[in-house]
């Protein structure tokens, strides 16, 4: 894909609204918040707007995402099929996780998902992660869901860079990668 910028590759300008791409359990939503303190934006995790009580979606989540989008910064995942075109129309920036899957990314989910599980860890509106062990009977356990959508991304970030002309990709390919584009580009941008 042309015109994407690698992780040591300067940023234009400092982007005031912006999304982080990535399968379930990449760390969009770590990245995302490591971002906006330093480009002095404001944070919404979009799970938050999606998933009401007993993990049902909100009515309300594209009035929601519309409120979102029209303000003057803002920063959040690129998730769900409602809400990614919205986003990439108003979003200047997208950073796109693409680490490896086996690697990287399943570990992460499977360790975040076993940690919350056990912890009963209260997510958005009350709800909990079920246990690990219902992979194995729930379609759509997040384990299973990244699995079937790790290649989603090679497909959705090209399309949408191409729809919208002001969108910025950084393509992130390593956790090393993550980790010199916050210390060097992304720290760049937010002293201009």
């Amino acid at each position: 894909m042309s015109g994407v910028l690698r992780w040591r590759d300067p940023l234009p300008d400092r982007p005031r609204r912006i999304v982080v791409a990535g399968v379930s359990g990449s760390g969009k939503t770590t990245l995302a918040a490591r971002i906006a303190p330093v480009l002095d934006v404001p944070h919404t995790e979009i799970d938050g707007l999606f998933h009401g009580p007993e993990w049902r979606p909100r009515p309300s989540f594209v009035d929601d995402v519309h409120r979102l989008v029209t303000a003057d910064s803002w920063i959040t995942e690129w998730q769900y099929g409602v809400a990614r075109p919205l986003l990439a129309a108003r979003a200047e920036l997208l950073v796109w996780l693409d680490l490896p899957f086996w690697t990287v990314t399943i570990p992460r989910v499977a360790r975040r998902t076993w940690r919350r599980s056990r912890n009963r860890e209260v997510l958005w509106n009350g709800n909990v992660e079920p246990p690990l062990h219902r992979m194995l009977i729930d379609r759509e356990h997040i384990l299973r869901w990244a699995i079937s959508t790790r290649h989603k991304y090679r497909e959705s970030v090209p399309i949408a860079a191409k729809e919208h002309p002001q969108l910025r990709v950084v393509r992130l390919q390593s956790p090393t990668e993550v980790e010199g584009w916050i210390a060097g580009p992304l720290q760049g941008a937010g002293r201009d």
